[in-house]
């Protein structure tokens, strides 16, 4: 028999609150495939990536701007002006969050974020801070999803069972890590979507 699922676990960016570089690189560079080409082989996903899993950005702007000092200043605007690549709240979700914590459902955080970054989140988003039990900072940890090991330390330093959480990330590759685990999971794409399936798992009121 299946244990009851009990829990909520929130991924952070593009579910609760948007991110994404084009926000800020549109205004700096207005040449979409320019734009794009910046994006791809200059500051890249994986270039980002390693400032969650821990480097500061000042090293990572520092090694960077050395191999390309032609861009130094489009380089360092990653970090100068990251808020501007999160433009706002996604709309819906918070208010979800919202009433499962009025419903007394436990939540909890796994997400992609540099130690630094996320500070600054939390400053500008009050309900990061306010609304889970625990949020696993993969800057903190050294880990980064889809690998398992910070999924494992979430259940570890809260006593959770796997089969008891409900998972929720925007990243397909995160969301298979989460089954694979024992996890239910939803690959978010809406708030509606997701407040449909909150309700089928009686977590969440149907109106």
């Amino acid at each position: 028999m299946n244990a009851p699922v009990t829990t909520v676990v929130f991924d952070i960016g593009n579910v609760l609150i948007e991110w994404n570089p084009d926000y800020l690189y549109r205004r700096l560079i207005p040449d979409a495939q320019e734009r794009k080409i910046f994006l791809e082989t200059i500051c890249t996903p994986d270039w980002n990536l390693q400032q969650d899993m821990g480097r500061s950005w000042a090293e990572a702007v520092e090694t960077l701007s050395r191999k390309h000092p032609e861009h130094s200043g489009l380089i360092a605007a990653y970090s100068e002006h990251w808020q501007e690549m999160v433009p706002g709240e996604v709309p819906g979700t918070p208010a979800i969050l919202r009433e499962l914590k009025e419903a007394n459902v436990p939540l909890f955080a796994i997400t992609n974020f540099s130690s630094e970054k996320f500070a600054e989140a939390e400053i500008r988003f009050p309900f990061l801070a306010d609304s889970f039990l625990d949020v696993v900072v993969s800057g903190h940890e050294r880990q980064v999803k889809p690998g398992s090991r910070i999924y494992e330390i979430l259940c570890e330093r809260n006593g959770l069972s796997a089969q008891s959480c409900f998972f929720i990330d925007d990243s397909e590759p995160n969301v298979a890590t989460a089954r694979r685990l024992g996890m239910t999971a939803h690959h978010f794409k809406t708030a509606d979507a997701l407040r449909r399936e909150l309700e089928t798992l009686g977590l969440l009121s149907a109106d």
